[in-house]
């Protein structure tokens, strides 16, 4: 019999109650969830200040929260990066080259690359399938043409990659187009 054997019977048996630990306990996980929503309300409101914040948040499925990563992903500044497939490769979005000596042609998932800013265009998303038409006719497309749940998904949040792009170079808000309809024949 070794220690470890001999010592779970008397660790189970032993019952040590605190007086006031369900209070307590009670009581930590409410400061926890007001701290939750008095940082985010914070966040909100300094997002909200910025001179981006209504751009940015016009894109259906961005709202202060992910805005605020955003921002804190690329800064200011999206001169930085030249280009919407820079700022897409730097969020994970574009995919990489992995070619050796015979094989070309061979892409997959970047090795570095800005997980948060990915987190954020992939959750707009797919927000954005839910509440945009034209998000959800580009994702609908993708899946008839074979593509899997998260492919399309990360295809559609390459595309939104392009549009805030433009969006915040021209400084103009994004406007909901209803799609266009295609005549039955």
């Amino acid at each position: 019999m070794t220690c470890e054997e001999g010592t779970e019977p008397a660790a189970e048996q032993q019952h040590t109650a605190v007086p006031g630990e369900a209070v307590i306990a009670q009581l930590v996980r409410t400061l926890a969830a007001d701290v939750r929503v008095l940082n985010e309300k914070l966040i909100e409101d300094r997002f909200r200040a910025h001179d981006l914040a209504e751009i940015i948040t016009s894109m259906p499925g961005i709202g202060p929260l992910l805005g605020a990563e955003f921002l804190a992903g690329v800064g200011s500044d999206l001169n930085f990066f030249g280009t919407p497939d820079r700022l897409a490769a730097f969020a994970g979005l574009a995919p990489a080259p992995h070619d050796s000596g015979k094989k070309s042609g061979n892409l997959h998932r970047p090795r570095h690359y800005h997980r948060g800013l990915q987190r954020v265009f992939y959750m707009s998303a797919l927000t954005s399938v839910r509440y945009d038409p034209n998000s959800r006719t580009f994702y609908d497309r993708k899946r008839a043409e074979g593509k899997r749940h998260t492919q399309a998904v990360i295809a559609l949040a390459r595309r939104r990659v392009n549009v805030l792009w433009a969006l915040i170079r021209d400084r103009r808000l994004h406007e909901i187009t209803p799609p266009p309809v295609t005549a039955s024949p």
